[in-house]
């Protein structure tokens, strides 16, 4: 028992998430931090525009509508040419905001100019207000579900084959190549969310990573939801790396303190 323990607490690994709200040279100064001081990995979200939701589904007017958010693909690029070990990643992106085949020329290219560093976290996209805003579609969450299937298949795909051809109920490829490939073969696709009857079994099918807010114990359960998953599909559940976010304020004494940590809690 002690040994097990003992390897799972070794195996355990922490990154950093900055704020995009930030100014992009602060955003980019914590990353190059976190390369320089041993870091594992340097993740960043996907928006445009602060929420005005404290869950993708409930309405919180006390947010603000607008301010910095810098774009996830461009501030990625440019921590991949200044940082020389921590790994980087989409935290995750939105499907409903560029056709898969985009996104996987994006992440090829990025994991090039790391040397191998980079990983595509992907979700289905949630986010109400932003998609009002720039007139993007959010189709219901089924539709929404099934297109972020589609897309894991494509990317997959080109990561992993010379062409693609692809016919779907939401995308189509016709001998698409993608080249040059990613640096690391196979190339890690991270699939963000915590659905358990279809997310979850995405990410065992298509998959090397997943992610999911939660405390332990959600992420214990959903973790053995997955782990049935993959025995449904065939695959090793050893073979997907876990990992979960965990949101925090440092307490400086100042007024603000408070503000931070009712936003931490909502």
């Amino acid at each position: 028992m002690r040994r097990n323990i003992v390897r799972i607490l070794t195996d355990v690994r922490f990154s950093v998430w900055p704020s995009q709200s930030q100014p992009w040279e602060r955003v980019l100064s914590l990353i190059r931090y976190a390369d320089d001081n041993g870091w594992y990995g340097a993740w960043v979200a996907d928006h445009f525009m602060p929420s005005t939701y404290s869950s993708p589904t409930v309405q919180d007017n006390s947010r603000a509508a607008s301010g910095d958010v810098t774009e996830c693909f461009s501030l990625l690029s440019a921590a991949a040419a200044v940082t020389q070990k921590v790994r980087l990643g989409s935290l995750v992106a939105g499907n409903t905001y560029r056709h898969p085949a985009i996104v996987a020329k994006q992440a090829s290219a990025i994991d090039q100019i790391s040397g191998g560093r980079f990983v595509l976290g992907l979700g289905a996209g949630w986010q109400q207000n932003e998609h009002d805003a720039y007139g993007i579609e959010l189709p219901s969450v089924p539709e929404r579900l099934a297109r972020f299937e589609e897309a894991c298949r494509i990317v997959r795909s080109l990561f992993d084959q010379d062409r693609t051809t692809f016919d779907g109920s939401f995308y189509s490829l016709r001998d698409a190549p993608n080249e040059p490939k990613p640096v690391q073969r196979p190339f890690p696709l991270l699939v963000g969310g915590g659905g358990e009857r279809v997310t979850l079994r995405i990410a065992a099918t298509y998959g090397n990573e997943w992610n999911t807010w939660g405390t332990p114990d959600v992420m214990r359960r959903k973790g053995q939801i997955l782990d049935g998953h993959c025995e449904r599909v065939g695959r090793d559940p050893a073979e997907i790396w876990r990992s979960a976010q965990a949101l925090f304020v440092l307490d400086s004494g100042d007024d603000d303190f408070a503000v931070r940590r009712r936003a931490l809690e909502a």
